[in-house]
């Protein structure tokens, strides 16, 4: 069973494929010169089943895309079975109509990422566990709690803390904190909807002199987890530490956390690393994929 892979997440295909014990199939994804997509599958020999891992990273659309076009290549050339591996779906967080007019759009996705039928899909910390039910094939979404619980095992000690920045990270954060057996405390923010400044208003407990620990399923701009941070620092706290399943790389979102009073940020290979930083470490998914695919 042949890993393919689009142009989002090379890194994370080879890493999955060694952990597979075999290798990524080989294919030429090129364009044409009016700017569309061509996609060339060139093993000679395939198997009943492949798996085909596409991050919907930036450029999303194109990624997007990308994956509907291998799928429909690999169908044509014998593949019976296909296992998508999508560890960031993307527009996940259009997972509502917010006004009258705009589309489902990760409804939409959905199906156009099933415009091949697919076997099943392995997701990473969706947004919103509701986006399954816009597939017609089972969905897995595994979690980058276990994958963190093991790194910060023992790493932790009487005086770290768990902090949750905002009311969607409580929920997630209680979990993670009875994981670690660690006490969690809760960040009061308000955002402005006119101008999406963030405002904290207070903390649910004394975090004076704690090594604080932050986890979220994904950074974005980074600005809620800077702010927070800041608030923190002012608390008299040690440090601060943050792990996130999902690093989108968004322009300008690393160099932010980089002067930010933020002493560390570990995140996953979900979405490619496509920049370096002292305060950034990357650890792989690669495992736990493999893991689900061979269950």
């Amino acid at each position: 069973m042949l890993v393919f892979s689009g142009s989002s997440n090379r890194l994370l295909a080879g890493r999955l494929a060694k952990s597979l014990k075999t290798r990524v199939g080989e294919m030429e994804l090129s364009r044409f010169a009016n700017d569309e997509v061509r996609v060339w599958v060139k093993e000679k020999q395939v198997g009943r089943r492949a798996v085909l891992l596409q991050s919907l990273s930036r450029p999303v659309d194109t990624h997007l895309v990308e994956f509907a076009l291998i799928s429909d290549a690999l169908k044509r050339k014998g593949i019976k079975e296909i296992i998508a591996v999508i560890p960031w779906l993307g527009y996940t967080k259009q997972d509502k109509v917010f006004r009258a007019g705009e589309p489902l759009s990760a409804e939409v996705v959905a199906k156009m990422l099933q415009v091949v039928p697919l076997k099943r899909v392995i997701v990473y910390d969706l947004h919103n566990l509701t986006v399954r039910k816009f597939f017609d094939v089972p969905v897995k979404n595994l979690s980058g709690r276990k994958l963190f619980r093991e790194y910060f095992a023992n790493k932790i000690d009487k005086e770290t803390i768990l902090v949750a920045v905002d009311a969607g990270a409580a929920e997630s954060s209680a979990r993670f904190g009875k994981d670690l057996g660690i006490e969690v405390a809760y960040i009061n923010k308000r955002r402005d909807l006119n101008n999406g400044r963030v405002t904290i208003k207070g903390i649910s407990k004394n975090v004076k002199g704690k090594k604080v620990l932050i986890k979220d399923d994904m950074i974005a701009t980074g600005s809620t987890l800077v702010e927070a941070a800041k608030f923190l620092k002012k608390q008299a706290v040690q440090s601060v530490e943050v792990a996130a399943t999902h690093h989108l790389y968004v322009p300008g979102a690393q160099k932010k956390i980089d002067k930010s009073p933020i002493d560390s940020l570990l995140v996953t290979d979900t979405v490619e690393p496509r920049e370096k930083s002292r305060k950034l470490r990357v650890i792989s998914v690669a495992d736990k994929l493999a893991e689900e695919i061979g269950d």
